[in-house]
């Protein structure tokens, strides 16, 4: 049977994230949604929200967030609704899980990764997460969560977009961007966002392909690292810089790693190795195209903390520039020593 394709939607407290999931259930799309909801509290508010007259299994974990301490839950609740499904008493062919406005989604992407059970039945196709266009700013000046929230994200979505300034969004639309460069970003007005932008865009997948916004680093230079052949080895380079020049702090930011010289592959094994089991917990996305050294086919690779994954591309094409790629989204990671690090890792 085949997997199930699975949507984490999350997003800061009042973000619209259950007006989003509401519009995903009327939505004539012909598909058949299971929902997880997790509500923090003893009531769950939402379920009274949600529409009533859908043919969607709604399943409601209360008292705690799945998101921290009962991932254990959530492993059963997976479970439990792939079993009902093979048996033929629940009928779907998507999950949506809704997070809790305070919840850390990496451990909810982990448990797609470290369960088998989960692993064999479930694969995650995005985390998506919705910013609040009037609180997004102050939001992520005050809580760890909401930058943790737009780091982890596959596509960004911006919600209550007309009670801010042109000027407002703008601001709001850069600072998410130096967060996190490799996600999509788009509205949604009241919910109305395009199906096609939220189920199945595969945006967990490893790809042959690293979207990463054009502009990230020619708008603003000093927010990733470019590595070209010109620079390497140039050990004064100072890769410390004030990521924003507005007066915000992000302890989550994102640096980028690209070169034209080949890795050499034990080297670079080694070196990743050694990163994930220092810096693991603080890095929250990765995800990289690599060029190796005596191989025609690309290498593609990305984690979620401690979990990390690679996969055999696709051919380099005859026209095609060999350039690797990598992006890091963390907290206080040190850019230098990953910098430096790679540097190290080609040939």
């Amino acid at each position: 049977m085949a997997l199930i394709p699975t949507t984490i939607l999350t997003g800061f407290l009042g973000s619209g994230k259950t007006t989003l999931l509401n519009r995903i259930l009327q939505e004539p799309h012909g598909f058949r949604i299971a929902v997880i909801e997790n509500e923090f509290g003893p009531e769950n508010i939402d379920n009274e929200i949600l529409v009533q007259d859908s043919s969607e299994q709604i399943i409601e974990m209360n008292n705690g967030c799945i998101c921290c301490t009962v991932r254990g839950d959530l492993i059963v609740a997976l479970s439990a609704l792939a079993d009902r499904r093979a048996a033929g008493e629940l009928h779907f062919d998507r999950l949506v899980i809704e997070t809790t406005g305070l919840a850390n989604p990496g451990p909810v992407a982990q448990t797609f990764f470290v369960d088998d059970a989960v692993a064999s039945q479930y694969m995650l196709d995005a985390i998506i997460t919705v910013v609040d266009a009037r609180h997004g700013m102050q939001q992520l000046d005050d809580h760890e969560e909401a930058q943790r929230q737009v780091g982890f994200a596959d596509r960004l979505l911006i919600s209550k977009t007309d009670l801010v300034s042109a000027e407002e969004l703008a601001q709001l639309t850069a600072r998410i961007k130096r967060i996190n460069p490799r996600a999509a970003i788009g509205k949604s007005a009241f919910g109305d966002t395009p199906i096609a932008e939220i189920l199945d865009i595969r945006g967990f997948n490893l790809n042959d392909k690293l979207d990463i916004d054009p502009d990230f680093l020619s708008a603003d230079e000093e927010t990733g690292h470019e590595h070209t052949d010109d620079c390497a080895g140039h050990e004064g380079h100072d890769h410390h810089h004030d990521h924003h020049h507005s007066g915000h702090t992000d302890d989550i930011k994102a640096f980028v790693f690209k070169s034209l010289r080949p890795f050499d592959t034990a080297r670079l094994d080694d070196f990743l190795g050694s990163i994930v089991q220092v810096y693991g917990p603080r890095m929250l996305r990765y995800k990289g195209v690599l060029v190796m050294d005596g191989a025609d086919r690309k290498v593609l690779f990305q984690g979620v903390h401690q979990i990390m994954g690679s996969d055999i591309g696709a051919r380099w094409g005859e026209s095609e520039t060999r350039q690797s790629k990598l992006v890091f989204i963390g907290k206080n990671l040190p850019e230098d020593i990953f910098i430096r690090g790679l540097e190290q890792c080609l040939v």
